[in-house]
């Protein structure tokens, strides 16, 4: 079996990068992309601190 290796966002490096933002500039409207961001990291964040309640819930639950 020949060696494969996966894709992963890891390894996108620089040049993926610019072209996945060039991108995005072209297919969403520039004036936009600030919008996108920010609801993406409000739910980004969203999700950290329902994952960090979900820890300590549980940690709590083992103490007892």
């Amino acid at each position: 079996m020949p060696y494969s290796r996966r894709w992963s966002l890891q390894n996108i490096g620089v040049p993926g990068l610019i072209l996945i933002v060039i991108i995005a500039l072209n297919v969403f409207d520039p004036s936009k992309l600030p919008e996108i961001g920010r609801a993406f990291g409000s739910t980004l964040r969203g999700f950290t601190n329902s994952t960090k309640d979900l820890i300590s819930l549980d940690e709590k639950e083992e103490k007892t």
